[in-house]
């Protein structure tokens, strides 16, 4: 009897530590949501994200990997249920660059460091209008990614990225359709 209660305990103590969300399994839980536009750029389409933007051409020279998710048109109840998932990923060892919290939005930019060099980024702005997120491996400098946030580029970037892979394919083979 105190074998199995003290395996219980192990077991419970093991679980509960390890209940920090990743990132890729909040991306598979909701990219087949109804209203959601979700975005994960290949190896082969990486050399295509260099000629979205000059501003971002420097970012994404050291992106290993990009993906985003957009929700459209939320009730509360979902925008809450996002902010709280989000807030689960990035309590998984993340550092919050920004985390501005008021009624009409929700901004959370978010890193992993190595160092004085980002390795992961996480950019989160939640509005019922439109939620979206970000995220970005790679080696970056904090500062260009609370730059770029501010700026609205990776806004800007979404919206290049679907609109690019639209219109025609620039990859031989890559049919969109």
């Amino acid at each position: 009897m105190k074998k199995i209660i003290t395996f219980s305990l192990f077991l419970m103590i093991f679980t509960s530590c390890g209940s920090g969300k990743s990132f890729q399994s909040f991306f598979n839980n909701h990219k087949n949501e109804v209203g959601v536009t979700a975005f994960q750029v290949p190896n082969f389409m990486r050399a295509l994200l260099v000629n979205i933007s000059p501003d971002i051409n420097q970012l994404f020279g050291n992106v290993r990997d990009l993906k985003f998710i957009t929700f459209n048109e939320i009730s509360k109840a979902k925008q809450t249920e996002l902010i709280n998932e989000m807030s689960l990923v990035t309590n998984s060892n993340y550092t919050d660059i920004l985390r501005q919290n008021t009624i009409e939005k929700t901004k959370i930019i978010s890193v992993k460091e190595d160092g004085d060099v980002v390795t992961q980024a996480i950019i989160f702005n939640s509005t019922l209008a439109k939620t979206s997120v970000f995220y970005l491996k790679g080696r970056f400098d904090p500062n260009r990614i609370k730059e770029l946030s501010n700026t609205n580029q990776f806004e800007n970037l979404s919206n290049k990225l679907i609109q690019n892979y639209q219109i025609t394919p620039k990859t031989p083979g890559f049919n969109p359709n």
